[in-house]
């Protein structure tokens, strides 16, 4: 049987803060494969002249080439800021969902659908994105800066409180919320893949005594999980990259006009495999985030005296 803990008796804002913190390690550790990740997307955003591909490896040499080691940090401050809000918003979400669903189970929660478990993953993915959407657009944007430095230009923003303040003053406050719409379906699929996974897999790896609930049971449960959320929710990562990082002034024609002519236009002048454009490092950061973050989150938990996810 699952061994589900109703979370009531966690005091909420000890979880959050313990949340934050294990998301902010795992952010530090792979933000570089996170960057990369964007790169690659961008290339060839938009144009006919995509047939020019270029791998993970080349992409992160020519960053530390042109723009130093730091360069592999940029926009690492927003990407923090974001998961301040995202993270706690989202895991907190499904433990407090879960619980709802636990104490009104006929069978006390000891056997929650992995449908279910899914559904709750979505909804608290997509509540947390909207919340932190303007601190992930400040991200993107910032990354994307590295771009036009390579190319001897200068960058757009110096940092993030720049960034947010000409977003706001050249695009208006709905342009901080810029993508929104595929920013949300991306956290519905990942989400929806890496939490109900996580906590699905987890159980599984324990009750079949494969392993206790240790660093052994994190570590297939987050490899299990990152695969999953990866392979859902690549697409819709490839939209929303592209949606947010346009710069689009007064006057300025955007390059894609919404998410679906984002889609259509990627597919028409680079192949479906573009939506999948970045599957690698994606999953090379999921993992590694998902491990760096679960196994913290898990055992900040237990120092903390509270049960495991």
């Amino acid at each position: 049987m699952e061994r589900s803990r109703v979370t009531g008796e966690a005091p909420t804002q000890t979880r959050i803060l313990l949340a934050s913190l294990s998301a902010m390690v795992a952010e530090t550790v792979t933000f570089p494969i996170d960057l990369t990740k964007t790169r690659m997307q961008l290339h060839g955003s938009g144009s006919a002249s995509a047939a020019h591909r270029i791998g993970a490896i080349g992409v992160v040499t020519e960053i530390a080439r042109q723009e130093g080691v730091v360069g592999l940090y940029k926009g690492l401050s927003p990407a923090i800021i974001r998961h301040l809000f995202y993270t706690p918003i989202r895991i907190i979400g499904y433990e407090n969902l879960k619980g709802i669903i636990v104490r009104s189970d006929a069978n006390n929660g000891e056997s929650v659908p992995l449908a279910t478990k899914a559904l709750l993953g979505g909804i608290s993915g997509v509540i947390a994105q909207v919340v932190a959407s303007p601190a992930d657009l400040v991200k993107v944007r910032m990354q994307a800066d590295g771009r036009l430095v390579s190319q001897g230009l200068k960058p757009r923003y110096s940092g993030p409180i720049e960034a947010f303040t000409k977003i706001l003053q050249t695009e208006g406050v709905k342009g901080l919320w810029k993508g929104v719409l595929p920013n949300i379906q991306r956290a519905f699929l990942v989400n929806m893949g890496e939490l109900a996974c996580y906590d699905h897999a987890k159980h599984f790896v324990i009750e079949r005594n494969i392993s206790g609930d240790d660093i052994y049971a994190h570590t297939l449960a987050s490899i299990m999980s990152g695969l999953a959320s990866t392979a859902l929710s690549c697409p819709a990562d490839v939209v929303k990259t592209r949606m947010m990082s346009q710069n689009q002034n007064q006057g300025e024609k955007a390059v894609y006009r919404n998410s679906y002519e984002c889609l259509v236009k990627t597919v028409r002048f680079e192949g479906v495999r573009a939506l999948w454009k970045g599957f690698f490092p994606t999953w090379a950061r999921l993992g590694p985030w998902q491990f760096v973050f679960w196994v913290s989150y898990e055992k900040f938990r237990h120092l903390a005296g509270l049960s495991s996810f």
